[in-house]
Order: structure tokens, then C-alpha cells, then sequence
């Protein structure tokens, strides 16, 4: 049978009272042919994740529904293997309870990090895109780092960066730290010829997207572009749960995003990219639908980001635009239309000032 996710808020909740639901939903589940398997408990979110199989998420609902009335937020259906990958196999579980490795209840929270590599190599065919958009030698590095800081990579179908989840903070920051390390020595012996950028922040399985972790990776994504060349930039709720805040002040190349700044970066990323086919698209309608002046927009993204709002725009079109033109089997000209240019000569050359090769070498 299908497996299925699903969220519930509950301010004040404890392991106790999701205990005894749980023990409600054992007694019902049969008659609405469904298994509820365990669940995840952060008393400080107030947040609670539960995973169940049954024929439909109606029949899941109903279970919760008839057994104690905590109709959830949320459900999404899942696979197993990405449950596992995400939030860990062969889990320690007591009357339904996710306990980690130290005995400690399993909130479910991770901690994603993205890190965005790019080549400066000199596209003459397409022989060489390959090494354009996947440097092999610090892609393997990287991932090896990951590893050894007890992370796994996440598969990525959407764009070129580097993905992965961790357990703790300290294991995340500890492995972007330590990409930095590595990355600065080989650009400064000039081994590799790459820039990077890395971001990192906390999220939960399951909220109101249709994906596990998928506002999550999409931030940590956000920061990565927000952040400049060698730059680690991180969520203000890592930096409280890590070592960050004694590294920041010693490390000018990590920056720290308080919630106030998250808040802002999300509703201007999201909104810039479900609307950024939209030729009629500009800066007016982005500050208008996320409430603030256009030069109130400008000093904010230009004080997280170090460029304009137009600019960073700019940045989100090309890294879709590279997306597209790599895998979605569209021209040059839908590409374009896709990302806001009614004129493919203007995206073209937009598209050959960022990367320093034409589209036409892709498609």
C-alpha cells in the first residue's frame, strides 16, 4: 500500500499526549484498513509527524479523525527509501516514539546543505561543458566531506548544486567549514579554477509543499545564491543550535540570516520564481506583492546579498535557465520565454555574459 506523511501543530504538545493519540490510532486503524507506523515529536515546535500506509490519505485521515480528532495540516505521499534517506533507517522505536542514537525522542528536523560549484573553464565545443557544469574533482571532494561528516547526499534533479541532509547542526557546519578549507587551499594554488558558495539551514519533513523537505531544500538553495563567491551563509536557527556563533566572529566568510531575513528571502524567491515568466514580471510587482518600497526591496537584498534585486533576479532566471537548457529538451527560444525574455537574442547574450559560453553550446 501506498506510505504516507503527515504534520500536525499542537502548541504545548508533549511525547505523552502523542503516546496515548497513538495508542488511539492502533485501536481504529484496522477498520479503515490502515497502518500507522510511528511518528516524530518536536515538544518545542509544537510539531508532530507521523508515518502510516493505508489505500488512500482519506482512509489515513479518518483513522486520526474517528480515534482522537487531530485532523493534520498536511499529508504527502511518500517513498520509503527517501524516508530512510532523510530521516534514517532502522530507527529505534517505542510505542510508535522515533528515538535517535543517544536516546534522545527524534524531533524529525534536519539540516540541509547546498553547495553550488561552478568551473571557470573556457567553453570552446561541447566537449568541455562537462567540465563547466560538473567539475569532477571538487565534486568528489566534496562529497567525500559529506561522508565523513556523517551526511548523505541528497539526488538532485533540478539544478547542479550539490545536496545533502544531516542529523545535527554541528556535523553540518563542521562539513561546510571544512569544504571551505579544502576549496580555498586548491583555488589558492591555483589546482582548481572553480567558484563556490554554500548555504545551510534547519527544516521539518513535511509542510504545506507535496514533497519531503521541499520548502527546506529550496531555501538552503536560496542561500546559496545569496551568498557571495567562498561564502557559507546560514539560517539563524542553525547559528543557535551549532558552535556558528563563536566561528562567525572569526570567519568573515560565514554570514548568519536572522528569521527577519528569512521571512523576506522566501517570499521573494518564491514569488520571483512562480512569476518569472511572466514578461510583465519587474521589481514594482515584486515589492508591491511582498509589501515594502522599492528602496526599502533594494537596501534589504543588497545588505544579504551584496546586488540589486534586479540582479539577483538576474541569478535566479540564469540558474533555471541553465536547468532547462540542460535537460528539458526545449529551445532556445522556449527557454527564454520560460524564464521572462521575449527576445532570444537578449537571453542569449544575458545567458553569455553569466556562464561565458552561448546556449546553442547546450541545446
Amino acid at each position: 500500500m501506498p506510505i504516507y506523511m503527515d504534520f500536525h501543530v499542537f502548541p504545548g504538545v508533549t511525547v505523552e499526549d502523542v503516546k496515548k493519540a497513538h495508542i488511539a490510532d492502533l485501536k481504529t486503524q484496522d477498520k479503515f484498513k490502515v497502518k500507522y507506523h510511528q511518528f516524530w515529536v518536536n515538544e518545542e515546535a509544537g510539531t508532530v509527524f507521523c508515518l502510516m500506509e493505508g489505500p488512500s490519505p482519506e482512509a489515513c485521515a479518518d483513522v486520526h479523525n474517528e480515534a482522537h480528532g487531530n485532523v493534520a495540516c498536511n499529508m504527502i505521499e511518500v517513498e520509503i527509501g527517501m524516508v530512510d534517506l532523510f530521516l534514517g533507517k532502522n530507527q529505534k522505536v517505542q510505542h510508535g516514539v522515533v528515538y535517535n542514537k543517544e536516546g534522545k525522542v527524534d524531533s524529525g528536523f534536519r539540516y540541509i546543505f547546498v553547495l553550488d560549484i561552478i568551473a571557470k573553464t573556457a567553453l570552446l565545443d561541447h566537449s568541455n561543458l562537462t567540465q563547466f557544469i560538473f567539475p569532477e574533482k571538487p565534486r568528489y571532494e566534496a562529497r567525500k566531506l559529506i561522508a565523513d561528516h556523517s551526511g548523505k547526499e541528497i539526488k538532485n534533479l533540478k539544478d547542479d548544486s550539490i545536496l545533502a541532509v544531516f542529523k545535527t547542526p554541528n556535523d553540518a557546519l563542521e562539513c561546510a567549514l571544512r569544504v571551505q578549507e579544502v576549496f580555498n587551499s586548491k583555488t589558492k594554488s591555483k589546482e582548481w579554477d572553480i567558484d563556490y558558495k554554500m548555504g545551510l539551514c534547519k527544516g521539518q519533513p513535511v509542510t504545506m509543499s507535496d514533497t519531503l523537505f521541499s520548502d527546506t531544500i529550496d531555501f538552503a538553495k536560496w542561500l546559496s545564491l545569496m551568498a557571495s563567491n567562498k561564502e557559507i551563509v546560514v539560517s539563524q536557527d542553525v547559528n543557535n543550535l551549532s558552535d556558528l556563533q563563536q566561528i562567525s566572529k572569526k570567519n568573515t566568510f560565514v554570514k548568519v540570516i536572522n528569521i527577519k531575513q528569512q521571512k523576506f528571502i522566501e517570499n521573494f524567491c518564491r514569488y520571483t520564481e512562480t512569476n518569472m515568466s511572466d514578461e510583465k514580471f519587474s521589481v514594482k510587482s515584486l515589492s508591491e506583492e511582498i509589501g515594502v518600497s522599492r528602496p526599502q526591496l533594494y537596501r534589504r537584498i543588497k545588505s544579504i546579498s551584496g546586488r540589486s534585486p534586479q540582479n539577483f533576479i538576474h541569478d535566479l532566471k540564469m540558474r533555471k535557465a541553465l536547468f532547462l537548457l540542460k535537460g528539458e529538451n526545449l529551445n532556445i527560444s522556449e527557454v527564454a520565454y520560460e524564464v521572462g525574455y521575449g527576445n532570444p537574442a537578449y537571453f542569449s547574450k544575458c545567458f553569455s555574459e553569466k556562464y561565458g559560453f552561448a546556449p546553442s553550446k547546450i541545446v
